[in-house]
């Protein structure tokens, strides 16, 4: 599978509106990331990785520099699709709604995302299926559901509109390490044999070490 630049980091600097002229939580970050590629960014707290996710997500147009999606820049297009149709966001927390069911979550992001998809029933299933849970699953809350569980649907969720890049922040921060490792065959399956662009952002070392290219942050600059 020919592997393609996706996202394009140019000279990217970011400080708050209260901080000192040459206080930068993050400065000169430059780095292009592809797609069929499994990355992961790591750093001490207050490193900066929160914000550098917010920046990638389009959650802030307030920066210097560039970020780039396939070579169209952030700050000139339009976020709220951007984020709803190119790029899915796993969390930590998960960020499910627990008083439905894991088939009404999935389609309920089909519907926001103006999915065209026709018969949502199949395609939820097929999803399912592709992060390892059974049909049975569909139908049940997802309170009753094990973090496991609702990582991958977390997963199956943010593929239901095929984006070509996947964010995930810290996705297996609330899991032990039998489920933490089936969570990252999963995001390892989807740059290796779908071809997507994903981006992890860890505390882990396991999790890092199962990526195919690791960042670091750490004086406010990403270093091989």
């Amino acid at each position: 599978m020919k592997k393609k630049e996706i996202l394009k980091l140019d000279g990217v600097g970011y400080r708050y509106n209260d901080a000192k002229k040459d206080e930068y939580v993050l400065k000169d970050i430059s780095y292009k990331f592809e797609t069929g590629t499994i990355y992961a960014i790591k750093g001490k707290s207050g490193s900066g990785k929160t914000t550098l996710l917010s920046l990638i997500s389009g959650l802030e147009k307030n920066y210097l520099g560039n970020i780039y999606y396939n070579e169209k820049d952030l700050k000139k297009i339009n976020l709220d699709k951007y984020r709803s149709q190119d790029i899915g966001i796993v969390f930590q927390s998960y960020n499910l709604l627990p008083h439905l069911t894991t088939f009404e979550n999935i389609t309920l992001s089909m519907e926001i995302n103006h999915s065209k998809i026709k018969d949502k029933k199949s395609r939820v299933l097929e999803l399912l299926k592709s992060v390892g849970l059974g049909e049975e699953l569909a139908s049940r809350r997802v309170l009753k559901l094990s973090g496991g569980e609702q990582q991958r649907v977390a997963i199956a969720r943010s593929l239901s509109y095929n984006p070509g890049m996947i964010i995930a922040d810290e996705p297996t921060g609330n899991l032990d390490k039998e489920t933490e490792n089936e969570i990252m065959k999963i995001l390892t399956r989807l740059a290796h044999e779908e071809g997507k662009c994903v981006i992890i952002v860890t505390h882990s070392d396991n999790v890092s070490n199962q990526c195919d290219k690791v960042y670091e942050l750490k004086a406010k600059k990403i270093n091989d």
